[in-house]
């Protein structure tokens, strides 16, 4: 047998027999979905179902030959179903003069509040169908799933305390005023794979609560786990305030996007996509748009750097969820004087993480939910070998069917596809440099702009990197990986990697407009004022404090 087949036989050895799927985490039954969710109703789809299959594969005992599992099937919609979805929303909003726009901030609360009850109820189901969907390891799928029911809360705090501050009115110069802040109209909102729960509603639920009507179109992998929560859905919110549809983005958001009744665009996915979906929308004044999109966040190693520290962190930060995630470490730029000891400190990180499937303890790397990301991540390697990198660490690379061995390469140069494409998967290059200069040189002139990470000791060192690099991402880490928490924090970026800026706070913000209702400051428009607001004859002017 060649070493190559035996190199596969080895890794195909970390997929289970059917005999071997763990007992706490059975193989969920096939979920065959016909049904989407328009004007408050879970219609049935009669038309062709999309196959869902799971990264993980089962082997052969005797041949260790993988199969395809599938986990079940979703509706895929065409433009038509799509634009009904649209109607619906459109007619719930009904111009601003809709329930769900004119309801008081306390009562969208309690209905977003009757969401999140029913939603726990369903964390069994969407925590297994997130390690089977998109390979997310035990731990770290319920800590998805509970991170985005924090989330919930957080918001619903956090427009409280918006709300309470907008209670008062305002005397300025003669002229009172009651500012608040009001829906900006129907959203379409569509999350990434790698969080396809949390990333999600982090857009998801700030539309919702500030009374927009939404059009939620779930990731293209990780889409089953929605499926337990449409009836809640249906239940916990008026009839078209929540549609939720399926099917090929270029037929049915194309179509969305091209009718120009959709008034913020909400979308997690690469640039390209956002630019092109854009595009479609006949009046582009009128749409807001809130993306976070690609990032090639780079780790910037000082010679004052703690290496074994900073080998650490980096490692955790670059192969976190196998490198899926925007905020993952893609890049290493390391002195080159200190880059061998650098990397054998990283390789022997490497070694300890264990390759295994999602429920299995201490799983590190688990199986890729896209399909041919292996051949695509070999394709980045390769070209990578022929311009003078060498694989670092020993199995790096090794490959078969969704597994990937994590590979630390070096050195990388610029003219390798790893230097500039963004891998999201579990390749680390590491760039040598003479100077700090080629370090600034790659940041100002790359064209993203999320984040990056200063690794160092000394603050005369790190302080005017700090400077330079402000006006060019959104976050600068030091001395840590980079990421989105906590989420009181803003998560934006520059460049091509966002628009808008998305925390607790922020997203209130992006899915809403500040209204201003204004009168001259005298007796006579006191006494108009206070009785719309003692008779009850305005919402908006309420001066209701809620605790």
């Amino acid at each position: 047998m060649s070493n190559s087949a035996l190199v596969q036989e080895g890794l195909a050895l970390c997929f289970p027999t059917s005999q071997q799927i763990a007992s706490e985490f059975p193989l969920p039954a096939p979920i065959n979905q016909r049904h989407y969710l328009v004007a408050g109703e879970l219609k049935e789809w009669q038309g062709e179902l999309a196959p869902v299959e799971s990264p993980v594969q089962l082997r052969d005992e005797h041949s260790s030959t993988l199969s395809t599992i599938t986990l079940g099937a979703t509706p895929l919609l065409d433009a038509t179903a799509a634009l009904t979805a649209l109607d619906a929303a459109v007619a719930a909003y009904d111009l601003g003069r809709g329930l769900w726009p004119c309801l008081s901030v306390i009562d969208r609360v309690n209905h977003v509040e009757q969401f999140l009850s029913a939603m726990l109820k369903q964390r069994d189901k969407v925590v297994q169908l997130l390690m089977w969907e998109i390979g997310k390891n035990a731990q770290d799928a319920a800590k998805e799933f509970d991170r985005t029911c924090d989330y919930i809360r957080d918001t619903i705090h956090a427009l409280k305390q918006q709300d309470r501050a907008a209670s008062h009115f305002v005397i300025e110069q003669g002229v009172m005023g009651k500012i608040r802040r009001v829906p900006v109209g129907v959203a379409l909102c569509m999350g990434p794979y790698n969080y396809p729960l949390n990333e999600t509603f982090t857009t998801l639920i700030p539309a919702l609560i500030m009374g927009n009507t939404v059009i939620f179109k779930p990731a293209k992998y990780g889409v089953l786990l929605i499926e337990p929560l449409l009836a809640a859905f249906r239940d916990c919110f008026p009839a078209g305030v929540i549609n939720v549809i399926y099917g090929r983005g270029r037929e049915t958001v194309g179509a969305l996007m091209a009718s120009g009744k959709i008034d913020v665009f909400a979308f997690i996915g690469t640039n390209k996509g956002a630019s092109d979906l854009k595009r479609l929308h006949p009046k582009p004044h009128r749409l807001r748009a809130v993306l976070g999109l690609d990032a090639k966040n780079p780790a910037i190693v000082l010679p004052c750097a703690d290496l074994a520290a900073t080998a650490k962190e980096v490692i955790a930060g670059a192969l976190a969820f196998n490198g899926q995630r925007c905020t993952a470490l893609k890049i290493i730029w390391v002195p080159r004087a200190q880059a061998d000891a650098f990397n054998q400190l990283c390789v022997e990180r490497i070694n300890q993480l264990k390759v295994a499937m999602p429920w299995q303890q201490g799983a590190d790397i688990t199986p890729l939910p896209e399909p041919n990301k292996t051949q695509h991540l070999d394709a980045l390697l390769q070209d990578a070998l022929v311009h003078g990198a060498s694989v670092q660490n020993p199995h790096g690379g090794e490959f078969i069917g969704s597994l990937y061995r994590p590979a630390l390469l070096y050195p990388v140069n610029a003219s390798m596809r790893l230097y500039h494409e963004e891998q999201f998967g579990p390749l680390v290059p590491v760039v040598p440099y003479d100077s700090i200069d080629e370090v600034i040189d790659y940041v100002i002139h790359s064209d993203f702009g999320q984040q990056l990470s200063i690794f160092g000791q000394d603050s005369a060192a790190i302080g005017p990197l700090v400077d330079i690099f402000a006006n060019q991402v959104g976050r600068i880490n030091i001395n840590s990986q980079c990421q989105r928490s906590p989420d009181s924090f803003p998560f934006t970026g520059r460049k091509d990697s966002a628009e808008g800026t998305l925390s607790v706070e922020d997203a209130l913000l992006q899915f809403s407009i500040p209204t201003l209702v204004a009168a001259k400051h005298n007796a006579q428009q006191i006494d108009l004022v206070k009785s719309m607001i003692k008779e009850r004859h305005s919402t908006f002017l309420a001066t209701d404090f809620l605790f």
